[in-house]
């Protein structure tokens, strides 16, 4: 069974923390060991995993995409959105984690992000949670 969250964004540039709704998921399916496949179908959004415990890391990542993929350089999308592809590029569309005794095997700080690149908007992530 594939499982569809629902993201609501309220910026252009917005990392949004998806861990409790990930980890809700993998309650409601009762899986104990497994595979927690996660994916974003946009071509202007990604999932990354990273610190979730001072707010200022999404801020400093935010920053630095910012920097290194300015929101106009020049591109030749007509869109006015190309810097969006570029970060959901670097970022990436999905993550695949390890579920253990029915819990995500992630590290102590760390937490599941839907990175936002192109907003305002409404957004799907799509889980796959696979027995082991």
């Amino acid at each position: 069974m594939v499982y569809t969250l629902e993201v609501n964004t309220t910026a252009r540039n917005q990392f949004v923390d998806i861990t409790a709704d990930i980890e809700r998921l993998i309650r409601e399916a009762g899986i104990n060991s497994g595979i927690c496949i996660i994916f974003v179908p946009h071509t202007t959004a990604g999932i990354t995993i990273n610190e979730n415990a001072d707010p200022s890391v999404k801020r400093d990542l935010e920053n630095t995409l910012k920097k290194i993929v300015p929101p106009n350089w020049g591109y030749t999308h007509l869109e006015g959105n190309s810097d969006s592809h570029v970060k959901s590029s670097l970022i990436g569309p999905s993550i695949s984690l390890i579920v253990e005794n029915g819990q995500l095997l992630l590290g102590t700080w760390q937490g599941i992000y839907f990175c936002e690149f192109d907003g305002p908007r409404r957004r799907k992530v799509y889980v796959k949670i696979l027995k082991g």
